[in-house]
């Protein structure tokens, strides 16, 4: 389930005046809390009661499993506002400006595609095709036989995700030719991710690898 929220941005996220939509899968969130939960009582309990080689073993997956859970679960979001798209996916940060896309596509995933070519999944509004199948029920129960007979369909049900992508595509069609929409796309690596996972997979192997 993918929640739109309307919140300020940070201050180097955003133009003076701006408001980003943020797009974040609510399930993602709760999956990751319960995650780390869990984790975090396993790994304090090793820390505390293991012996020999065990507590540094339990570290060293703790700074391994923590980064990446966290960010395959409560890091991916999307932000958008007048100006550009800003895609925070597991390991980079992709800020496309309206100009620079060609189209937002859904399928079993939902992908924003550049003018150059370039795809780039949106891990914050993931595809359920379960959701769709309920929204299309939806839509059916709504549907109202006049005295004819004649079957008046419902006011179109949409996915939480499909109807994030319409809003999407709505920005991108409103903005591409403003001033602030125009520029290249820029792709940031998420080093504050991938530098502590790397470290906790080192330290694990070595431990590992000494017997």
């Amino acid at each position: 389930m993918t929640t739109p929220d309307h919140q300020p941005t940070p201050p180097d996220a955003s133009p003076p005046g701006s408001r980003d939509r943020i797009y974040r899968s609510s399930a993602g969130i709760a999956g990751g809390v319960v995650l780390l939960a869990i984790i975090g009582w396993l790994g304090i309990d090793a820390l505390v009661s293991g012996h020999g080689r065990t507590p540094w073993l339990t570290l060293a997956a703790l700074i391994l499993l923590v980064p990446l859970v966290s960010a395959f679960t409560l890091r991916p979001a999307v932000f958008a506002n007048e100006e550009r798209l800003r895609v925070r996916n597991p390991f980079r940060v992709i800020v496309v400006p309206w100009s620079a896309i060609a189209t937002l596509r859904s399928g079993y995933s939902n992908e924003v595609v550049t003018t150059d070519g370039a795809k780039y999944q949106l891990w914050s509004i993931p595809v359920s095709l379960r959701s769709r199948k309920r929204a299309a029920k939806r839509q059916a129960k709504g549907a109202v036989a006049d005295s004819g007979g004649r079957v008046s369909p419902a006011a179109p049900a949409r996915a939480q995700a499909d109807q994030a992508m319409d809003d999407l595509r709505e920005l991108a069609e409103a903005h591409p030719a403003t001033e602030g929409g125009q520029g290249a796309v820029s792709v940031r690596w998420a080093y504050e991710v991938m530098g502590p996972a790397l470290a906790g997979a080192v330290v694990l192997a070595i431990l590992l690898a000494v017997g």
